[in-house]
């Protein structure tokens, strides 16, 4: 069970290193609205699903012991997410949305491989910071469309869920060889470095 698992995440690291962004950051931009456009927009854009992820696989990496200090990151970042699409519904522009973005990507990658524990306020507001980044991103796109709150609705939901299963596979490869949640720490912040050479 343990070697499946195992080859499961090579093949995760794989297809994300060798994968183009496809979110903001390319050609997945909201085009329509709606719970259920909300609800999959986190599933199909590869720097959501990555970001959101990896703050769960983070969280339960770098825990003492189970119990509320697993939920500090993956709060703060849905929060903030929000907090950032209503800024961008409201037009608010933050300089650099789409480089933070891609920072998100590089610093929750390397998080990941070390393992580094952070205070319970310290860890929401850094990937909250990142998340009000992505949050304005989905709020400007949104901007002065109808069924705007039932897609953030969706995208919530969608990201509360990403944050669970960051979290079951974090837990789950905290028994596993180290090298394994290197390996994909190492994938999303590879990605990530990836998108920042894009922009650049």
């Amino acid at each position: 069970m343990q070697r499946r698992l195992l080859n499961a995440i090579f093949l995760i690291a794989v297809y994300v290193i060798s994968t183009r962004a496809s979110a903001h950051i390319g050609t997945h931009e909201l085009t329509q609205t709606g719970f259920w456009t909300g609800f999959t927009h986190p599933l199909t854009g590869l720097d959501h699903l990555a970001a959101m992820v990896s703050v769960g696989l983070w969280s339960a990496l770098s825990a003492r012991r189970a119990g509320p200090e697993l939920l500090w990151g993956p709060l703060g970042f849905a929060g903030l997410l929000l907090a950032g699409a209503v800024l961008g519904l409201q037009g608010v522009a933050l300089p650099a949305v789409e480089p933070m973005i891609a920072t998100s990507l590089l610093v929750l990658g390397l998080l990941v491989v070390t393992r580094r524990r952070l205070p319970g306020v310290a860890a929401a507001a850094l990937v909250g910071t990142f998340a009000i980044f992505h949050g304005v991103a989905h709020g400007t796109e949104l901007a002065n469309a109808g069924g705007a709150w039932q897609t953030l609705a969706g995208m919530l939901l969608a990201t509360a869920l990403l944050h669970t299963a960051g979290l079951a596979l974090g837990w789950a490869l905290r028994s596993a060889p180290v090298w394994a949640p290197r390996v994909v720490g190492a994938a999303v912040a590879l990605f990530g470095g990836a998108l920042l050479l894009q922009l650049a």
